[in-house]
């Protein structure tokens, strides 16, 4: 188990981290400059924090006020770097070697290069030299150098932002499977929603130096709590609402009342709304709209539009169709069943 509760300053940055996570693969999802990477490198050793704690299976990592300090390399944290850090004229072999350059014995060595070279299906590529290797098979050895040393906690910085989309998307189920395997916490940090999505069982939300929340996945993006979370996690319509009763609230930029399904806290400052829930046959939240513009994407459309009592001045708000889906012509009124309107609230609270 991962304890991290830290604050570090940067000038006029502050990093304020308070996470616990247990086996599995927990994400850290934000946009770039939130302190992602900061909050990794702090758990690495690589960078010192102001004040807290760190504790890893019960050992002390890090605590200001105990000054305890451990250096990097008495962690036991394997940190896959962004762009992997590998050494391009040391073939594959070498590279995952560098990993037991504390290790003495040659057959222990031996044999931990043969399990983690099976294990990420490296076999055949060991007199290899990296600078020769695909973007993927470069990510394998880069984890293989890692796991090679047996650590208790695996940081993940970006892994697959360097791949083309293709490649990512095929060595995310790679990576998930082979984590599996490994059994310990792993934190990935990344700015790609669908990314997060795809591989973490647990998700982080993070703006500005600190956790918005922190739950299973699919409940962060059933219910992301605030406005920044609402957006970090691809949310297209937001807009200011006040509560009329425990289950209704008004949105006037939209000139619209929505009944939600969750009850309504008195501090709710916005609602949000998915580009893909509206619906043309949905009866809860019906009102008339009008169609302001329309964008192709490849498998769907992207429809703007404005209800009919809106702000001509505020923003159009986006429904996302399938295009075997779409009617042709855009309905006349569009619903929204009350279990897909986020009530969201103040991160002072969070």
């Amino acid at each position: 188990m991962l304890e991290v509760k830290i604050e570090k300053k940067v000038g006029s940055f502050h990093l304020r981290v308070d996470i616990q996570t247990k086996e599995g693969i927990t994400g850290i999802l934000g946009p770039s400059g939130c302190g992602k990477s900061m909050t990794l490198r702090c758990i690495a050793g690589i960078e010192t924090p102001d004040t807290g704690r760190i504790v890893l299976d019960g050992v002390t990592l890090f605590d200001s006020e105990k000054k305890i300090n451990l250096p990097p390399q008495k962690r036991r944290v394997g940190y896959l770097f962004q762009n992997y850090a590998l050494f391009p004229n040391m073939n594959v072999e070498k590279n995952i070697l560098c990993g037991l350059h504390h290790l003495k014995d040659k057959a222990e060595k031996q044999k931990r290069l043969l399990e983690v070279a099976e294990l990420l299906q490296l076999q055949g590529l060991e007199k290899q030299k990296v600078n020769q290797l695909s973007g993927g098979q470069q990510q394998r050895v880069a984890l293989a150098r890692i796991l090679v040393n047996q650590p208790k906690l695996l940081l993940l910085d970006e892994p697959f932002s360097a791949l083309d989309a293709h490649l990512s998307s095929k060595l995310q189920i790679e990576v998930k499977a082979l984590l599996r395997e490994y059994a310990r916490p792993v934190l990935m940090v990344t700015h790609n929603r669908n990314e997060g999505y795809h591989m973490c069982e647990q998700m982080a939300l993070m703006g500005e130096g600190k956790i918005l929340t922190h739950k299973g996945t699919k409940e962060v993006f059933a219910s992301p709590e605030t406005i920044t979370g609402a957006l970090i996690t691809g949310c297209k319509n937001i807009a200011a609402a006040k509560k009329c009763s425990d289950y209704e609230v008004e949105v006037p930029e939209w000139g619209i009342r929505l009944e939600t399904k969750e009850a309504v806290r008195e501090d709710l400052q916005a609602i949000g709304i998915r580009a893909h829930y509206f619906g043309p046959k949905v009866k809860s939240n019906r009102y008339s709209v009008q169609q302001t513009g329309m964008m192709e994407e490849p498998f769907e459309w992207i429809i703007q539009f404005k209800y009919v009592d809106q702000n001509p001045q505020s923003k159009d708000l986006w429904w996302r169709i399938p295009k075997d889906r779409f009617p042709g012509e855009m309905p006349e009124e569009l619903g929204i069943s009350p279990v897909n309107v986020l009530c969201l609230y103040s991160e002072a609270e969070k």
